[in-house]
């Protein structure tokens, strides 16, 4: 079993929102940095957001700023992803992925995650 659960994907048109939802699998314990990544077929999966352990900073790729917003529910180790404005190219499988964090530092690259979830599909059509 994956040590996260993403909920929330689907089949979306241009211009319309989808809330993306992560939860850990099992008890946790600790404090984690989380994030969301992305991955179409023959590509690399890429950071999309970053939310640091504390809550307080949060980081996103260029191609979502002012259209992304990442949150976080610090007690139950929970994250969301809100997705307005979804483009065609937003089309993906988004994954959730959490480390143990570090204050208030933000974490970019796949390798840097220790949890990951098994993805949910997301598809934006035109």
């Amino acid at each position: 079993q994956a040590p996260l659960d993403e909920s929330g994907g689907g089949l979306v048109q241009a211009g319309d929102s989808l809330r993306l939802s992560c939860v850990p699998s099992r008890r946790t314990s600790g404090n984690y940095a989380m994030a969301w990544f992305r991955q179409t077929p023959g590509s690399d999966a890429e950071f999309v957001a970053g939310v640091s352990q504390t809550g307080g900073r949060t980081d996103y790729a260029d191609s979502v700023k002012g259209r992304f917003t990442i949150s976080r529910d610090i007690a139950n180790n929970t994250v969301d992803l809100q997705m307005n404005s979804l483009k065609p190219e937003d089309t993906a499988v988004y994954y959730c992925a959490a480390r143990l964090g570090r204050g208030s530092e933000i974490f970019r690259a796949r390798r840097d995650y220790t949890d990951w979830g098994q993805g949910t599909h997301v598809t934006v059509s035109s």
